[in-house]
């Protein structure tokens, strides 16, 4: 059941929208095995702020294109968002009566967000990453990586995706390498993990436990006025972003659609500040369909085989950002892609690297009160470069200091990019990935790009397109009238909040910029 989590558990639901403002009702569909549950709903963190129990399961209907058109089940509950309930996650437990333990629970979440008026000065607005949830969920059978082009919200997030166990070592897909052991180069231990809890083999490349419940516990520790959305949000509402001057991504923000990067770019174009503590940023471009319940991304053959190619709509081709045909890179805005380094400590991707970034403009404002100098590594014992990365073509300056250097295809570099640390990180290949997780024969990212990127796969594209960095860096991409972007460029920088030297770097890239 690990690998197909369908109805394994015996009460299963979601909402019918991914966020919702305070007196919005909140339509919760359910599915039941069992005659009764009980539900609950709280802030994350939180105590319980409504709840109902012995409610009538029912067993419904799921069609076979569950994965891509939705289940279609009906509501079962309506929770009332109250006027006092602050933005954030909002978990939703179901549970089933008469179930064996381990089936008995499941999980759904929504986001309640701050009305226009309530966005108060200073408060800075977390975008969590909920189109990428839905890329790796497999929940109904297909995940984007499991063979599927497009992928339903109408459906349950797969197991362990809210809500899992707390472990800070064997969820990992990067893990720290204490000294003297050798690095899991075939992930055995993450499959080892999610295998007797019964999780999906994506269960930790994206989702709330593993990523942005992080930062927002480390953010309301640290007194941040932290609001929240949903990817979608800055598609669907033209007011998403109105009222704050930082917009924050953390942890595994890949895909995205037009609408909503128009949306982030504008906001930076007008003076506002975008901060990514995230690794594979801005990846893929997504096309939302059905009112934003359903999402399309036809990924590593987009080229060939997505219905807009030929036509006026070719740009938005739902493949690479960088990719020729949409002709709109991530770094253009963020400084950093993964075409430039993609993966660090996972498989034969730099397996015994340091897990930190390396300091080398220590007097840069993001190293405020710090005391990091020169040469020092940056979140080390937590591993905060893992997994997957962003980073830039480097070259140093004539003080042996790094900076990021043109590309000769069409590269722009954002105005003001200002490299301040940076790893190294590496694409992987065939045969390069972790053994238990190989990718497939067509989705090895190493060949992809320097098809893509650099034209062909002689020896020379391969080698281009393989070596790169993860990187800290600002920028300005609109200029010198618009906003600061500021980008760590690592999935795994939020497993190092309680390093007291990484929580500081957060901290002033927050209240800097909000």
């Amino acid at each position: 059941m690990a690998d197909d989590i369908t109805h394994y558990d015996a009460v299963e639901a979601y909402c019918d929208q991914l966020s919702y403002f305070p007196g919005d009702d909140v339509g919760v569909h359910v599915w039941s095995s069992a005659d009764h549950y009980d539900i609950d709903v709280r802030r994350w963190g939180g105590d319980v702020l409504w709840s109902a129990a012995g409610l009538t399961g029912a067993v419904h209907d799921t069609p076979d294109n569950a994965d891509s058109d939705g289940c279609g089940w009906p509501v079962a509950v309506t929770v009332p968002v109250a006027a006092e309930w602050r933005s954030g996650m909002y978990l939703i437990t179901l549970r089933a009566h008469g179930a064996p333990p381990d089936r008995a629970i499941g999980h759904a979440m929504f986001v309640v967000r701050a009305p226009v008026e309530a966005r108060g000065e200073g408060a800075a607005l977390l975008v969590i990453a909920t189109n990428t949830y839905n890329a790796y969920n497999n929940w109904g059978g297909r995940s984007l990586y499991t063979g599927g082009n497009r992928v339903s919200f109408d459906r349950p997030f797969g197991r362990g995706l809210l809500v899992r166990p707390h472990t800070e070592r064997d969820d990992r897909k990067s893990p720290p390498v204490p000294f003297g052991e050798q690095p899991d180069t075939d992930g055995a231990a993450y499959q080892q993990f999610r295998k007797q809890h019964g999780y999906p083999g994506y269960m930790s490349s994206a989702g709330w436990h593993t990523y942005e419940r992080r930062f927002v516990e480390w953010a309301e520790r640290a007194g941040i006025d932290l609001h929240c959305a949903v990817s979608s949000d800055l598609e669907l509402d033209p007011t998403a972003l109105d009222g704050y001057t930082l917009v924050v991504g953390a942890g595994h923000d890949e895909y995205w659609s037009a609408a909503q990067r128009d949306a982030v770019e504008a906001h930076v174009a007008g003076g506002g500040n975008y901060a990514s503590f995230s690794g594979n940023t801005m990846f893929w471009q997504v096309r939302l369909e059905d009112d934003g319940r359903s999402m399309v991304c036809h990924k590593y053959s987009a080229h060939k085989v997505d219905p807009v190619m030929g036509t006026a709509a070719e740009r938005s081709m739902s493949g690479m950002w960088g990719d020729p045909v949409v002709k709109r890179p991530e770094w253009t805005f963020l400084g950093a892609g993964s075409a430039f380094g993609l993966y660090s400590r996972f498989g034969l991707s730099t397996p015994r690297g340091s897990g930190a970034f390396t300091i080398y403009r220590h007097d840069h404002w993001m190293f405020e009160e710090t005391g990091l100098r020169y040469g020092d590594q940056l979140g080390r014992d937590a591993g905060v470069v893992g997994y997957e990365t962003v980073g830039c073509r480097l070259g140093f300056d004539d003080h042996q200091l790094p900076i990021a250097t043109p590309f000769p295809s069409g590269y722009v570099l954002p105005p003001q990019t200002e490299v301040v640390a940076f790893t190294p990180s590496s694409n992987l290949g065939e045969g390069d990935y972790p053994a238990s997780i190989a990718a497939l024969g067509d989705q090895c990212d190493l060949e992809f790009i320097a098809e893509r990127i650099y034209g062909n796969l002689d020896d020379d594209s391969l080698a281009r397109a393989r070596y790169g960095n993860a990187v800290m860096l600002t920028c300005k991409p609109a200029g010198e009238a618009g906003g600061t972007v500021a980008t760590i460029g690592s999935t795994d920088w939020v497993y190092g909040l309680d390093d007291p030297l990484v929580a500081q770097v957060t901290s002033n890239v927050m209240r800097r910029l909000s």
